[in-house]
């Protein structure tokens, strides 16, 4: 079985009318970390569990394959939803 620091991380996005969602997904071990971008406020992540169809769900849902580093910018607090 792999290291956690070993795996390389999937990305996802979608961007809805007040806000914006980005998810960090390890498709090993089909968990991650959604963070919710509001427009105004701040931004709120939290840690999730998924199922082995998680990649298909997100197609679905209209999540679309993103950049790792927008993801961090914001997880670290370094950028901030502009209108």
């Amino acid at each position: 079985m792999p290291k956690t620091n070993n795996i390389v991380h999937e990305y996802y996005k979608k961007q809805f009318e007040d806000y914006t969602v980005i998810v960090r997904l390890n498709p090993i071990h089909h968990a991650g970390t959604e963070l919710t971008i509001p427009k105004h406020g701040e931004v709120s992540w939290r840690e999730l569990t998924f199922d082995e169809e998680i990649k298909e769900d997100l197609a679905t849902d209209g999540f679309e394959l993103c950049n790792p580093f927008e993801f961090n910018l914001y997880a670290a607090g370094l950028m901030n939803m502009k209108e």
